[in-house]
């Protein structure tokens, strides 16, 4: 079962509604990119250009009490409301 999670924007962010974490979740995404690959003479690979094409967000889990089902958005401070 997929929960889908509203992205946070420049006026709201992530608060755990169970516990009121603000601060620290762990995210799970899934992302299509194109990524500019230097290498250098000794193989060794350097990602030097990164073009995300399309990033979805599958869960966020409160790092304080492991809810996955109560993230919500708040406005963030002083954000025009």
């Amino acid at each position: 079962m997929t929960t889908t999670v509203p992205t946070p924007t420049a006026d709201t962010r992530w608060r755990c509604a169970l516990c009121g974490n603000l601060t620290r979740f762990d995210v799970t995404r899934s992302s299509k990119v194109v990524e500019y690959v230097h290498l250098d003479l000794a193989g060794e690979p350097t990602v030097e250009e990164r073009d995300v094409l399309s990033e979805t967000i599958e869960s966020v889990r409160c790092r304080w009490c492991n809810a996955v089902d109560k993230i919500e958005l708040v406005d963030r401070p002083g954000a025009d409301s």
